[in-house]
């Protein structure tokens, strides 16, 4: 095809898979491949590009070229280095869907993959902005959703890796799932020890407890099935399918303890095996040194053998698997055709062929030796798992939702029924004890009544011990019945390096996929592979040194235990998972795999847990001990992962439900908890008031980040979407229980009233506004002031509490570089891109103003700065200050200004904060107003109340110096400070104060300054009493002085506040809403 793609500056990829196509140079007619201008994804296509037709147009569209001549094609370069093409009522672009032109595509699965489509590409739709934002206007590139787990990139080129090598080796459902499973299940326990279970239990409790076992396997099978077929499944088996159900938490440890159970059954299956070896050896006197020493010398080169056939490829593993199943198929139909072969030879040693005496006999139980149900059960049921053995190659097999389900289900039918049938031909040929002497033969003097009697012989002697042979003396009494005796033993060499050889495999998987997802740091250089099938070499090595290691203990006795409840406890998780999901109700949850229930799934998992503790207690205790500890060092470390668990489901379900209990229940004041909309702008713009705020509401009550921005132009909603998930980011990673919230709006005021209006969910909603001092309002424009004490008005109006901070150094260090950054690792966004009229809601630095219509480029806080400069003397004070209150506060005192009763916000607030760690060691100080001649009476009577709210304080002060006068020289620093906001309506004629007045209103007139002459006083007063007695407090909490709206203007306000603040340690003014947030009543 002689087609090519629109040229990209940078090599970047297409957004769309379409192809352009060029007329030849020669004027020949394009080839039948090439006849439409596009090259358009298909409605059914499953991943390549298909012709026109694929998308079920008119056949003229798609065989004749002069149909699409009017169509032109005009590519345009953004600048960003992608060539995008507009869309015109003369240019068309785009794919001709249902015969039309439009970008909008088709349903595709390509567009729901997470890894590369057919041709290496990852293909996407095109996005919400390019169907919907004005023409011509530069696309923004789509983010990666988080959770995905490889780039389209990397899935492209890791594809197109595999392909230059030669392809992958993929498995069907037989070969990966069946083969592997029924190899796993069918252990050495077939051949040596199910004999000795019926001879304990008898015909019908051997069968109870295959039934039992198989009862757990199967609802684990129907579980993993379900999961299985929730989605793709990538490589690692049960840790894969547990961590993207369950989370990183439960999937992290399970992951971690089923891998290293994987290597140690290494060791077991291995040692097994040589101890037969070793055995045949010692039969004809031809050991190297002793039992001991040869056990581990053929043990050790047995895995190396294994080893090497693991490392030359999954193709060489599955070969070995088909030939030891071979081997093993025929070791049991040896052992069923020999039931049929009795022989004389074989009688003393209690095999006599079916018969119906030694059925009823064998039909009961017959413990020995201090055996039960439960201890022969626990013996039984390591012969039952092994059915994870395919799942656990997952990323191996040709299509993992069918194979694992088929494979897996149908391993445990076939096992369980050669089980059972292993069972009632044992229980139907052998009796339980035998001598093996010709001579034990009935004698008309022996009153007999067993079934050998009636067959001829008397074994009674037996019951006095000392018997070779029979169901309960004899482990190898299979291959006395077998028509071959040898092949019985090739069939327990076939067992044991089956089982070793699936674990060896199984093991490196799991681990690598689970390195792969970095949950534990450090681990990640085993996440390595090679090879065409991305092989774990380096998981391998490991797990053969675990095993090797294990080996050369050869005592096994003591982990075997461990290592099965292991198994056991990721087959209850993988069944919790399921009943986890269904529980979550998540849309998300849909598996194709039907034949499942959460409450059978539930029984499983209880079943598993029970199967634990019948087996080993003290081995189960230690298994949920270290799932517990590796579930408590997941859950501290917090993965940055997305998986799209059914934890998160359910965490969102739980919380739903809750606040639509909590929205029917009426506030109580005993439940009464601050809930603050704090207005810091970028979180980080002004860490002292985020740190407060954060101290006496962590773990109490709600905090919400608010930010206000304005824009002089349209504002780019993309980049906005992409702040508050950075600033939400930062705020997690910073370990602040707080929410951040941003608006639009053209000021300050109207933006603080719809999120006063909208912000909160049901109960979970703000009932106290927190915002910052305006430090430099005397420097800007005085409309901002107007909207600042304004938006203070709106929260009283909405019944808000209020409180607003004041630190003389100033709380925004937006403007000082090499600051706590947002950005995260991110690309910031392109210095002076942001047209910003506020950073924030609040201004409180000499360098901020408040909101305004003189709009400058500011730069944002998630710029990353990487000019190091010196800091000046103001900036570095700042910066020292904006971190006090994240440090420990030491020995000190609060002292708390509590002059009017506002409901008792004002002192619930310090109260809350010496709650905390780093507020314990101050005291609370308490300063009320009062009158000279009873101040012992106002001491106690605020005694008496403060010890009914139970809050603690150290003094209690009495004013009663407050209505006195103050100094001379601060009243003349007043009226200095109000001159420049006078009316003066004196000096001009009555029509024109009105009208400055009306365009003014925050002049202050003389009338308002005569009315409000005590109020003034006050404060200046309240200014002087605080220097003289809280000049040396961690924190000021004091009544936030109120201004009766309409009557006193904002200038004078602003000047009773900066009068009541200033030249004082850190001061909170407060105002609650004058409802009771304090109580004495139980």
């Amino acid at each position: 095809m002689s087609g090519q793609k629109p040229s990209k500056s940078d090599g970047s990829e297409s957004r769309f898979k379409v192809d352009v196509v060029t007329e030849s140079s020669d004027g020949s007619r394009p080839s039948e491949d090439s006849r439409g201008r596009f090259r358009v994804v298909g409605f059914m296509d499953p991943g390549a590009l298909g012709s026109a037709m694929d998308i079920g147009l008119p056949p003229d569209v798609s065989r004749d070229p002069d149909t699409t001549k009017s169509d032109s094609v005009s590519l345009h370069s953004t600048g960003t280095g992608q060539t995008h093409i507009s869309d015109s009522h003369s240019n068309t672009y785009y794919m001709r869907t249902f015969g039309h032109n439009t970008i909008d595509a088709v349903p595709n699965i390509d567009f729901y993959r997470q890894t590369a489509a057919s041709f290496g590409e990852k293909m996407s739709r095109p996005s919400l902005s390019e169907l919907h934002d004005e023409l011509d206007k530069e696309p923004l590139e789509d983010g990666l959703a988080n959770g995905e787990e490889r780039s389209a990139a990397e899935e492209a080129a890791a594809l197109a890796a595999k392909e230059a090598k030669g392809g992958t080796v993929k498995f069907g459902w037989v070969k990966g799932v069946l083969v592997r499973c029924m190899l796993n299940i069918w252990g050495v326990m077939l051949f040596i020890r199910m004999s000795w279970i019926v001879g304990q239990a008898g015909i019908g409790l051997t069968i109870a407890i295959i039934l039992m076992a198989t009862l757990v396997t199967t609802i684990t099978g129907l579980s993993t099935s379900a999961i299985a077929t929730n989605g793709f499944v990538r490589g690692g088996g049960a840790y894969y399918l547990i961590s993207r159900s369950l989370g990183p938490e439960f999937g992290g440890s399970i992951g971690l303890i089923f891998a290293f159970a994987n290597a140690v059954a290494v060791a077991m299956y291995v040692v097994g095996f040589a101890e037969t070896v070793v055995e045949m050896l010692n039969d004809v006197d031809a050991l190297m040194t002793d039992e001991l020493n040869d056990i581990r010398i053929v043990g050790t080169l047995t895995v190396i053998l294994l080893l090497g056939i693991s490392v030359a490829g999954m193709e060489w593993e599955a070969k070995a698997q088909i030939v030891l199943l071979v081997i093993l198929l025929a070791a049991i139909a040896n052992y069923f055709i020999g039931t049929f072969m009795p022989s004389e030879s074989k009688e003393v040693k209690g095999f006599f062929g079916y018969n119906t005496a030694i059925f009823l006999e064998n039909l009961g139980p017959d413990f020995r030796d201090d055996e039960s149900f439960f201890s022969v059960f626990a013996i039984f049921f390591p012969a039952a798992t092994g059915i994870l053995a395919g799942a656990n190659i997952s990323g191996d097999l040709t299509d993992p939702q069918s194979a694992i389900p088929k494979g897996t289900l149908l391993a445990i039918l076939v096992t369980g029924l050669t089980y059972v049938a292993v069972a009632i031909s044992a229980g139907s040929c052998i009796v339980r004890d035998a001598t093996g002497d010709h001579n034990d033969t009935v004698s008309d003097t022996v009153n007999c009544t067993d079934a050998a009697c009636t067959l001829g012989y008397d074994f009674s002697i037996c019951q006095e011990g000392g018997c070779q042979y029979g169901l309960m003396n004899d482990f190898q009494v299979m291959s006395l019945v077998s028509g071959f005796g040898p092949l019985i033993t090739a069939g327990i060499f076939s067992a044991t390096l089956s089982s070793a050889l699936a674990s060896l495999v199984s093991a490196p998987k799991v681990f690598q996929a689970l390195c792969k997802d970095n949950i534990y740091p450090g681990l990640s250089v085993f996440a390595k592979g090679y090879g065409k099938n991305n092989e774990p070499l380096r998981g391998y090595v490991l797990t053969f040194c675990i095993g090797l290691a294990f080996i050369l203990i050869a005592e096994l006795n003591i982990i075997a235990p461990i290592i099965s409840n292991f198994f056991l406890a990721s087959y209850a998780l993988i069944n919790f998972s399921v009943f986890h999901a269904s529980m979550a109700n998540s849309p998300g949850w849909r598996p194709s795999f039907k034949y499942y229930n959460m409450w059978v799934s539930l029984a499983g998992a209880i079943l598993c847990c029970v199967v634990m503790f019948v087996i080993n207690w003290w081995a189960a205790l230690v298994t949920l001990l270290i799932v517990l500890a590796l579930y408590i060092y997941v859950s501290y470390k917090k993965p940055d992962v997305n998986w799209g668990s059914s934890t998160q489901a359910l965490i969102f379900n739980q919380a739903l439900t809750h606040c639509l209990n909590l929205t029917g229940v009426e506030d109580h004041i005993k439940n009464f908890r601050p809930q603050c909309l704090v207005l810091t702008g970028y979180p980080n713009s002004r860490p002292a008031l985020l740190h407060l705020v954060h101290s006496f509401t962590k773990n109490v009550g709600l905090m919400v980040c608010a930010h206000v921005r304005t824009f002089s132009r349209r504002p780019n909603f993309k980049e906005l979407a992409q702040d508050h998930a950075r600033c939400q980011r930062w705020l997690g990673k910073k370990r602040i229980k707080a929410f951040y919230t941003h608006v639009i709006s053209d000021n300050l005021r109207h933006g603080t009233q719809f999120l006063l209006q909208s912000v909160g969910l049901g109960r979970l909603k703000p009932n106290t506004l927190v915002m910052g001092f305006k430090n430099n309002w005397s420097d800007g424009d005085m409309r901002d002031v107007e909207v600042y004490i304004n938006t203070i008005h709106d929260a009283f109006d909405l019944q808000f509490g209020v409180a607003i901070l004041r630190l003389q150094e100033g709380l925004d260090v937006s403007h000082i570089p090499g600051q706590d950054e947002l950005s995260l690792h991110e690309k910031p966004p392109v210095s002076g891109q942001d047209v910003v009229v506020s950073v924030s809601l609040v201004k409180d630095s000499d360098s901020d103003s408040c909101p305004s219509k003189t709009a400058s480029i500011t730069s944002s806080p998630l710029i990353l700065r990487d000019v190091k400069s010196p800091l000046s003397p103001t900036d570095q004070r700042l910066l020292e200050s904006s971190q006090q209150f994240k440090k420990k506060q030491g020995k000190g005192t609060i002292d708390v200004w509590w002059l009017f009763d506002d409901g008792g916000l004002t002192l619930l607030i310090p109260y809350l904060l010496t709650n905390r760690s780093k507020w314990g060691d101050c005291r609370i100080r308490i300063f009320i107003g009062g009158k000279i001649n009873r101040i012992d009476h106002d001491r106690r009577m605020m005694a008496t109340l403060l010890s009914r709210f139970r809050i603690d304080f150290s003094d209690i002060n009495v004013l009663g110096d407050i209505n006195t006068k103050p100094k001379k020289h601060n009243k003349l620093s007043f009226k200095e400070l109000i001159e420049p906001y006078r009316l003066k309506e004196d000096d001009m004629e009555q029509e024109a104060a009105e009208r400055l007045k009306a365009q003014e209103p925050w002049r202050i007139t003389d009338n308002e300054l005569e009315l409000y002459k005590a109020k003034t006083n006050r404060q200046i007063r309240l200014n002087e009493l605080l220097k003289e007695h809280s000049s040396a407090a961690k924190l000021i909490v004091m009544s936030l002085p109120l201004a009766r709206k309409g009557t006193v203007s904002s200038a004078l306000y602003m000047c009773w506040l900066e009068t009541l603040s200033k030249d004082l340690p850190p001061m909170l003014l407060v105002r609650g809403n004058h409802q009771s947030v304090l109580t004495f009543y139980s």
